[in-house]
């Protein structure tokens, strides 16, 4: 493989290169195990990817063990490579993804699915599982998608349900002992809590062929797969080292974790439930980390993240002393996914000390009743009261993110929106207040809400793709009475297949495999998108995926991810559902524990 000049005829060659500052080489011997991770997108954005930097540099400091990288390739590469006939290899060694042993592939994105079956076809690798050989590499996945790993069961050798950093080195350790049988070693590793292995397991369908429960083959497999999660963040595994891109990524800065989970008990977010419980890492130990990574990576931006980051409860102890540090080396701080009650001017006050960016603020809803019906727990008088603060802070750029589609939405909720905005631009910022000496400029971007597994909308029905449409018209056509706000919204076809994806069942597996047949891949890029393509391949497959999405489902009726213990009971959420329904509030975890299964630490008890 002439590799200098296929590079020289692509654009962004830097992303096919390796060998970027913090990367690993390691001697390879025979009792090496060699795992490829793979991020089924554009270089730039997996090495945006907090989560696979940690599985990268965690698999590489066992000395056991070679970790090496894969991206998914741009169009003019991969036709380059056909054109060539060389496989897609990894960036360390430039290995062909067939040579390893053990592939890991996340999953972060439902229309993401068909890049992985791209990656395995540039890697002469089958797709469904029962395909390969004993000499193929074992082929894992997990991520927060694999919450319902139905549609992908076909295709994957194990998934991983929960956080990795445990599990994946024991699932290495049981690899290492029955690497030369691969049916002793997925039926060894399905005994370790937080492995599937979809083989292992058959689906019962009802008469509709639609509520299917998974139950094991044999007895050998557990009946339900409970998730991992790292009980002390304190004492787990985090790069000291991570790696340096060769180019601008999508989020080009220094990342500390500050916790994981969520206090708040927000009904449409999938990562709310699945992650819980909260576990804060110690002050001590941020500061630690912040300091290390910054020194060993140069960065002049530090981003402090969470689910919910002014949630930490030493954020303005912890922000503080990080800018004494931060400020004499010209590094700025970046404090995403602030709450708009819980934020204070103080803690503004902070971020700006070197640089400050946009702020963005996620109302989710324009009126208080929707807010009440998600349990968003905000109210219009936060929006406006830290709006102002931040413009009087010296910010004059404010995103704001909304959803449409919600359950018991109306047009008068969709119009809300618009109202909501237009007070921020108007009755907020009147030129005649003498503290506003110049206009906000406010974005605004609307998505299509999706129903998730383990959420109390897990049974909602998903809204059609013309009333999403119809909205999407009004919207525009008010915010275009208003030129300095920009406006922009979510494509509903995508938003569509997304919510298929997302609660579909074991039949979508092929529907999958037909439709990258037809030359679906990047499908979470507007320019690729081919809506009809996917459209013909549910046809073709008699598979109708209106029946994921169309229809309240019934809350006694079981459903695909049913034998997938995310440790928050279905009681718990169809508790909440029933709440949304009445636009009743639940107060979050630190306020009242609200009984969603969970018992954390030594006892039990309240989970924060």
């Amino acid at each position: 493989m002439n590799l200098e000049k296929l590079l020289k005829q692509v654009e962004k060659p830097a992303q096919y290169l390796g060998n970027e500052y913090n990367s690993i080489r390691k001697e390879i011997s025979d009792n090496t195990i060699r795992f490829g991770w793979c991020f089924p997108d554009l270089y730039e954005i997996g090495m945006s990817h907090l989560g696979s930097l940690i599985m990268y540099h965690l698999l590489n400091e066992k000395q056991e063990i070679f970790c090496e990288r894969f991206y998914m390739p741009a169009e003019d590469m991969t036709k380059l490579l056909l054109e060539n006939d060389v496989k897609l290899f990894s960036l360390e060694t430039k290995t062909p993804m067939k040579e390893f042993d053990v592939i890991g592939f996340t999953l972060q994105y439902e229309l993401s699915y068909t890049n992985i079956l791209h990656m395995l076809r540039m890697s002469d690798l089958s797709f469904r599982s029962r395909d390969r050989s004993e000499k193929d590499p074992i082929i894992i996945m997990g991520g927060p998608c694999a919450y319902n790993p139905e549609p992908i069961a076909d295709i994957a050798d194990i998934v991983v349900i929960g956080e990795a950093e445990e599990v994946i080195l024991e699932i290495m350790e049981t690899y290492q002992k029955h690497k030369a049988d691969k049916a002793a070693f997925l039926s060894a590793v399905s005994k370790r809590e937080g492995v599937y292995v979809p083989s292992l397991y058959r689906v019962i369908a009802d008469d509709q062929n639609l509520f299917n429960v998974i139950e094991p083959i044999n007895a050998e497999a557990p009946s339900r797969i409970t998730k991992r999660y790292i009980k002390n963040l304190d004492q787990s595994y985090y790069p000291d080292k991570p790696l340096m891109p060769h180019m601008k990524t999508v989020h080009d800065r220094a990342t500390i974790e500050l916790f994981r989970g969520c206090i708040r008990g927000c009904r449409f977010c999938q990562a709310g439930m699945i992650y819980r419980p909260v576990r804060e890492k110690g002050k001590e130990k941020l500061l630690s980390d912040a300091k290390t990574i910054i020194q060993n990576t140069g960065y002049d931006e530090l981003s402090l993240t969470s689910l919910s980051t002014s949630d930490y409860t030493k954020l303005f102890d912890l922000s503080n002393e990080l800018m004494k540090d931060l400020e004499s080396q010209k590094v700025g701080l970046s404090l995403p996914s602030l709450r708009l009650d819980n934020m204070t001017l103080d803690i503004l006050k902070q971020v700006q000390r070197v640089r400050k960016s946009g702020l963005t603020f996620a109302p989710e809803a324009g009126s208080q009743r929707l807010r009440d019906v998600i349990n968003k727990g905000i109210s219009e008088e936060d929006l406006i009261l830290s709006v102002k603060e931040a413009y009087q802070a010296g910010w004059s750029q404010v995103k704001l993110y909304f959803m449409i589609g919600l359950p018991t939405e109306t047009m008068e909720d969709v119009e809300a929106i618009y109202q909501l905005v237009s007070k921020l631009d108007h009755d907020v910022f009147q030129k005649r207040d003498p503290i506003y000496k110049h206009p906000l400029k406010i974005s605004v971007s609307v998505s299509n809400f999706v129903p998730k597994p383990f959420t109390p909308f897990q049974w909602s029905q998903h809204d059609t793709m013309e009333n999403l449409a119809e909205k999407h018209r009004v919207l525009k056509e008010k915010f275009r009475k208003r030129r300095s706000i920009q406006f922009s919204y979510h494509d509903p076809e995508t938003s569509f297949l997304e919510g298929v994806f997302a609660r579909g069942d074991r039949k979508l597996s092929e529907v999958l495999i037909r439709a990258y047949e037809k030359g679906c891949r990047f499908d979470g890029w507007a320019e690729n998108f081919n809506f009809d393509a996917w459209m013909e391949a549910f046809q073709e497959m008699k598979v109708d995926p209106n029946l994921y999405t169309s229809v309240e489902r019934p809350i006694e009726k079981p459903l695909p991810w049913d034998h997938i213990n995310a440790l928050v009971t279905k009681e718990f959420l169809a508790r909440e559902y029933e709440k949304s329904l009445q636009a009743q509030k639940t107060p979050h975890c630190r306020e009242q524990c609200s009984g969603c299964g969970l018992q954390f630490g030594e006892g039990g008890g309240i989970c924060p």
